[in-house]
């Protein structure tokens, strides 16, 4: 069947419209491989430069991963097998107290084997529902609204977790590198 010309434009524009999106998405995969590859020597360097100080290289991951996601609030805590523990910090103070998991907890969830556990409207979850004053706090006085924990592993061992909190807007697993394969060799989450 032979076409008219202004099919045969109007397959050229659809073609140039696929090309042009194509190109514009491996742009914007080589510009999230530059920033993961970054972010990775940006914390291998502070390993090299602080060895046996751990307090810099959790506030260096934690800043990256933060900014990755572009989130005002973050923690990394430790977990000793009853309690996770702060380790690093980001707009959330006064959160000290080590945390011992319960049922309804996101931490628990990673307790029990998951690697990621995302929460897109923590005002919707039952711990906030249920009054709980941590999940309150982090909600009501903190700002954040959407969260997501990482599992931080070493083989099948649980060390800890990376937790990310932002505001109203996009949920946290939507940002271009929140679970990114650095952030995911890191380990594998929070409350």
């Amino acid at each position: 069947m032979h076409q008219t010309p202004r099919q045969i434009i109007a397959d050229l524009q659809r073609q140039l419209n696929e090309s042009i999106a194509e190109r514009d998405a491996l742009q914007r995969q080589l510009a999230d491989a530059g920033a993961q590859q970054a972010a990775t020597a940006e914390i291998l360097q502070v390993i090299n430069s602080s060895p046996g100080d751990l307090a810099p290289v959790f506030d260096a991951m934690l800043a990256r991963a933060t900014a990755l996601c572009e989130a005002p609030r973050g923690l990394i805590q430790t977990y000793d097998g009853e309690c996770f523990h702060n380790a690093a910090a980001r707009g959330l103070p006064g959160l000290g107290e080590p945390i011992r998991p319960i049922p309804g907890m996101a931490l628990h969830r990673v307790v029990s084997g998951e690697t990621l556990v995302h929460i897109p409207d923590l005002t919707d979850d039952p711990l906030y529902r249920s009054g709980n004053p941590r999940r309150r706090w982090i909600v009501d006085e903190a700002g954040a609204r959407s969260a997501l924990w990482v599992a931080l592993r070493k083989d099948e061992s649980l060390l800890g977790v990376l937790v990310i909190y932002r505001p109203e807007g996009p949920p946290v697993h939507r940002q271009a590198d929140c679970a990114s394969p650095e952030l995911r060799a890191a380990g594998r989450h929070r409350d």
